[in-house]
């Protein structure tokens, strides 16, 4: 079967595409790597949608990230994704920070930031009561806000399905080459060990990390290098969640926006990252990186209560040795874009992105008619926001509704069957965790995990031993001791 546009990557700039696409009339594949889409860089990141102070002037990446800050409040309620336009503030503590707040101020004033302030410390203090005494002045930006990016990308994933998208996961692409039909055949390998290959006019090349690899399997080169760089964060539980109410940046550095404090749109508090260069698959929190996000963390709030934390995490960010994105056609394959170096403000910029790929393949030759009826998203039912009464309607349709399985975040088996049957829908622990919260709480699993591996066998149709964390290599079940010899 030949598709018009195959898309290699279902991260954030990968699925948002895959939507538009879609939307547009397009016949799309979109091929991740992973078991479940956004479980790249997507899953692990500070959930900023940045206000675009930060980036030099001219490059894509400020043009992208104003625009598509703009863009994500319409977005997200029309995906019906929680984002919170909550606010930055970019605290400066003396006279050397505050000049690099006024330089940061003029660069978002030319970059078409709007609402930006600089603010002094009874204002500050008046914002967040909780900041350190020692804080002189911050630039406050009203128009940042908060996301939760892999909700964002499955949302977008799950509009790209109801709409014709096909989603292909566990599939590593490992060819690109233009067949003498004048097509493009994309050919990978399954986790499985079998292999496929499919056509379309023309591949989108969004695969984070291994963009440069991806570019590799086309005979292709990027003009710059992709830099691994780790970032750790501490999550605090809820109940430390309104120790800060915006997302709080210390002056940046060289190397990156530094440690931030912020809530979440889940309620829980987020401190970190650092940047520490690794290799591609280097997940690992360590000891030096816990206590460079606490004493960044402190030196914001003072009186963060470190003792709520409830996990840790890693996840890997595609630097740029050129400090920008590129989102170009390749000089060396014909319908081939490449979207690579998609680094922070990656997320905040994603729909304007994936606006900028889509009006590319345009000018290229792709030719689209927009849906007449497109599908929305089936109805997502968050049980724990709803009144009482709404709760009882519920469980009086459909009584798995009324059966507790996740204590910490109130998540119903109801809410769990949904994850897994739906479009995109979960296929392991940590996808059903991505789509319902189920173990992110405060044992992080510890109760609910063993009730959601059973669903998920019986759902799928799979023994437990069938059933992963997070793909191959990670089984949570060796064997039923019942039946084994």
């Amino acid at each position: 079967m030949k598709y018009d546009v195959i898309i290699v990557g279902a991260g954030v700039t990968g699925s948002l595409t895959a939507r538009l696409l879609t939307l547009a009339g397009a016949h799309v594949l979109l091929a991740e790597r992973n078991s479940d889409v956004a479980s790249g860089t997507t899953k692990a990141n500070s959930a900023i949608v940045h206000a675009g102070f930060d980036a030099e002037f001219g490059t894509m990446k400020a043009s992208m990230n104003v625009s598509g800050c703009n863009k994500m409040p319409a977005l997200a309620k029309e995906l019906d994704v929680q984002y919170d336009n909550n606010g930055s503030l970019v605290c400066a503590f003396g006279a050397d920070d505050e000049a690099a707040l006024r330089i940061l101020y003029d660069r978002g004033l030319a970059n078409g930031v709007k609402k930006l302030e600089i603010i002094g410390q009874d204002q500050l203090r008046e914002l967040e009561p909780y900041i350190s005494p020692e804080a002189t002045a911050a630039l406050w930006a009203p128009t940042a806000g908060i996301i939760c990016p892999w909700e964002l990308a499955i949302a977008a994933c799950e509009v790209a399905e109801v709409n014709g998208a096909r989603i292909e996961r566990c599939f590593r692409v490992d060819s690109i080459n233009r067949n003498e039909n004048n097509t493009i055949a994309v050919g990978g390998v399954y986790q499985n060990g079998s292999r496929a290959v499919f056509e379309a006019d023309y591949v989108v090349n969004a695969a984070g990390l291994y963009a440069d690899k991806v570019a590799k399997c086309a005979g292709d080169d990027l003009p710059f290098e992709i830099i691994p760089r780790r970032g750790e964060y501490l999550l605090l539980d809820r109940e430390f969640g309104s120790q800060a109410k915006h997302t709080l940046f210390s002056v940046p550095s060289e190397r990156g926006k530094g440690i931030l404090v912020s809530p979440t749109v889940h309620g829980n508090l987020i401190l970190g990252p650092n940047a520490v260069k690794v290799d591609k698959e280097d997940l690992a929190t360590t000891n030096d990186g816990i206590a460079e996000i606490k004493k960044g963390a402190i030196r914001l709030i003072p009186s963060v209560n470190l003792r709520g934390t409830i996990t840790s995490f890693s996840g890997i960010r595609p630097t740029p040795s050129s400090k920008d994105f590129y989102i170009k056609p390749s000089e060396k394959l014909p319908g081939l874009v490449h979207a690579a170096g998609i680094d922070s403000p990656g997320l905040a910029a994603s729909p304007a992105i994936a606006e900028y790929i889509a009006k590319l393949l345009g000018d290229m030759g792709l030719k689209t008619e927009a849906l007449q009826n497109p599908l929305t998203r089936p109805e997502f039912i968050r049980f724990n926001e709803l009144s009482d009464s709404d709760k009882a309607k519920i469980i009086a349709g459909n009584s798995a509704y009324g059966k507790i399985v996740c204590r910490c975040e109130t998540i119903t088996e109801g809410e769990i069957v949904d994850a897994i049957l739906r479009p995109v829908g979960a296929r392991d622990l940590d996808a059903v965790k991505r789509r319902v919260r189920a173990g992110m709480g405060r044992c992080q699993g510890g109760f609910c995990s063993p009730r959601v591996t059973e669903l998920l066998a019986r759902e799928l149709g799979l023994e437990m031993e069938d059933i992963t964390k997070r793909g191959d290599g990670s089984k949570l079940v060796y064997k039923d001791t019942e039946r084994a010899e």
